[in-house]
């Protein structure tokens, strides 16, 4: 098809069909060096989606270690991390189908360390001198109460017992053994914070036995967040600190904390999952780290001995974790172009090697729109930021003086960040003739601590007031058409584009993925790592009663005024089916054009190929019959009711 070709925007057909999307890519994770091999875990899409651990040694080619059914997964805090450790080339990890930690020891099946299901493990250290795991537990045995969790022994041999070595905080996480043994570093705090909110690190002596002594916290407060301690090679301890209002770096000195890099940047992460690390040494005095600076990632060398920072070339604009050894570093990463990758890169000449990648069919260029980082003007004063996506399709342009549709979207979290890397996900609707603006609404993390808690109290009212100034931004500068508008999101950003649909009047349709529309429901089926999380998002008991009347969109249905289509898991135990129907149902009442698309035997998420394609190819054909056009592709209808008219 030649480029010439004039068709509306909306109307182009893509090489990109809602299959080849709902395949998705094949999920890559926590990348771990162990002598000359360098470990990952790997979707395994023919295997029920299971996650595998794999090896590739400095000559050969990956293998995969765990056999199947084995699922390296955890559970802990539900967002699982920090799945495994290695020694030498013995995996040790969590297998998520009964909490168990088996070791994998080569050419053995793995063996069963623990047999209480009930407990759940994470962020494993191994621990050589005493023959044992040391790994953040919780202890799910007392039923009506929430887990305990503790820093524990595991020991090697499954006839002892595990031991706990540390206690009395509502959360542990990263406990790091000095390269001697004979300290052991973690990272505690309790309810109602969250860890971007506050943490304390805490350093205790390893006795002859294995006990800890001499505990003592050295830094950390409800206001100040912590995270990722690592020793240096000569048995330094060093730490990320948002003291200055961002993640930076620090080290140990005379029992205080002295800055290693003092820049308006991050060098640090929020703790939703364990495991994460964002630099490590590569050398006696060198460190290798992810700066993060307005959400783009890049990699810096630093030179403890003169404090000089230099950029290490690379492609990657989102790096996600980091693993360092000496001269080089392997790094789980991704690009505007590039699929999510597992890639060693030698720094001293900067060749990479790519280990692994997502997927092996990404789209030609001419498909792929390239995002453009922006700010922009919100309400009362505040500057928020987002990546716009125009529409890109080699094939075909839109008629002279024609505008796109908008679709805004954000992420979940709500404390998270989007990224510019490559995501089909986004390229289905931009392929299509569709701009996408993905915000980073204040809340975000990527732009300081400052940024981050301007959501404090806020949710539902900043990061929806960000999405509608972002959306208007586009429209005022002309790359949008203001007239043809609509907002999507799933679960949390479920809730933020439900409070745009019903307290503004920006967008001319919207599309709800299992949206919380009820923040009282949401808080009785929470989790013991977010059962405060509120608190810190809107309110703490019992001023937060009243906010959640005002907020929560199902008490508001008579406000919503434009067409929506809602997608719901009939099995989800989050956002139970019953709150999308009465928003459906108070739409129809209200003669307000809407569409309901229920899956049975799916959750809170989609998971099946068929129902992840059925929902990309559904909204796809509302918005065409809500802005007026056809679509290139012949899908199943959907039920629009009452039915949209045409003058």
């Amino acid at each position: 098809m030649s480029a010439s070709t004039t068709a509306p925007f909306g109307t182009w057909k893509s090489p990109l069909g809602g299959q080849r999307v709902a395949a998705g890519v094949k999920p890559l994770s926590a990348p771990r060096i162990s002598g000359d091999s360098i470990f990952w875990l790997e979707g395994q899409p023919a295997e029920a989606g299971r996650v595998a651990a794999i090896r590739k040694t400095a000559s050969g080619a990956p293998e995969v270690i765990t056999p199947a059914p084995f699922n390296v997964r955890s559970r802990v805090h539900e967002y699982g991390g920090g799945a495994y450790a290695v020694d030498g080339n013995t995996v040790y990890f969590s297998n998520f189908a009964d909490n168990l930690v088996y070791a994998q020891e080569p050419g053995g099946l793995p063996r069963a360390l623990t047999g209480n299901s009930s407990h759940r493990h994470a962020d494993f250290e191994f621990d050589a001198a005493r023959h044992r795991l040391v790994a953040v537990r919780e202890d799910y045995s007392v039923a009506g109460h929430e887990p305990a969790t503790a820093v524990v022994s595991l020991p090697l041999d499954p006839a002892q017992p595990s031991t706990v070595l540390v206690s009395g905080f509502d959360f542990f996480a990263a406990p790091r053994l000095s390269p001697d043994g004979k300290q052991l570093a973690w990272l505690c705090w309790n309810h109602p914070l969250m860890p971007w909110n506050g943490t304390e690190l805490w350093l205790g002596d390893v006795a002859a036995d294995g006990a800890l002594t001499n505990t003592r916290k050295i830094a950390g407060k409800s206001s100040e967040s912590l995270c990722q301690p690592v020793w240096s090679p000569a048995g330094e301890l060093f730490v990320v600190s948002d003291r200055t209002g961002w993640w930076n770096l620090y080290r140990l000195r005379d029992g205080a904390l002295a800055a290693v890099t003092t820049m308006q940047a991050e060098f640090g992460q929020p703790l939703w999952v364990f495991g994460q690390s964002l630099y490590g040494f590569t050398g006696e005095q060198e460190i290798v780290a992810v700066c993060i600076e307005g959400a783009v990632s890049r990699l810096v060398r630093i030179d403890l001995s003169s404090g000089l920072l230099t950029t290490l070339a690379s492609p990657f604009t989102d790096v996600r974790e980091l693993r360092a050894a000496k001269g080089f570093v392997v790094v789980h990463a991704a690009a505007a172009h590039l699929p999510d990758q597992i890639v060693r890169i030698d720094v001293a000449s900067g060749r990479q090697e790519v280990l692994a990648q997502a997927t092996h069919e990404v789209p030609p260029s001419q498909y792929l729109s390239a995002p453009q980082s922006i700010s922009f003007p919100s309400a009362n004063g505040r500057v928020s930021y987002g990546f716009f996506y125009p529409p890109a399709n080699g094939d075909y342009q839109a008629p002279a003086g024609e505008l796109p549709p908008l679709i805004v979207t954000s992420h979940g979290g709500p404390t998270s960040m989007s990224t510019g890397s490559l995501r089909l996900a986004i390229q289905f609707w931009t392929s299509r003739g569709f701009a996408v603006l993905d915000v980073n609404y204040g809340g975000s993390t990527g732009y300081g601590r400052a940024y981050m808690d301007s959501l404090k109290g806020q949710w539902g009212i900043v990061d929806v007031e960000d999405c509608v100034a972002g959306a208007q931004y586009v429209a005022q500068r002309g790359l949008v058409d203001g007239q043809r508008m609509a907002i999507r999101g799933g679960s949390a950003s479920g809730f933020t584009t439900l409070c745009a649909l019903t307290f503004h009047r920006v967008f001319k349709a919207g599309a709800s993925h299992f949206g919380v529309s009820d923040l009282a429901a949401l808080d009785a089926d929470t989790h013991k790592f977010e059962s405060r999380y509120t608190s810190y998002l809107v309110a703490p008991p019992p001023q937060r009663d009243a906010l959640y009347r005002e907020r929560s969109p199902i008490l508001h249905t008579d406000k919503l005024s434009c067409p929506m289509i809602f997608f719901q898991g009939l099995d989800d135990k989050v956002v139970p089916p019953a709150q999308s129907e009465s928003m459906v149902a108070a739409l129809r009442a209200h003669g307000i054009p809407v569409a309901y698309v229920p899956f049975e035997g799916e959750g809170h998420g989609f998971r099946r190929l068929e129902n992840i394609q059925r929902s990309l190819e559904a909204e796809l054909l509302f918005y065409a019959t809500v802005f007026g056009f056809e679509q290139a592709d012949k899908v199943e209808p959907i039920e629009i009711s009452p039915p949209i008219s045409r003058p």
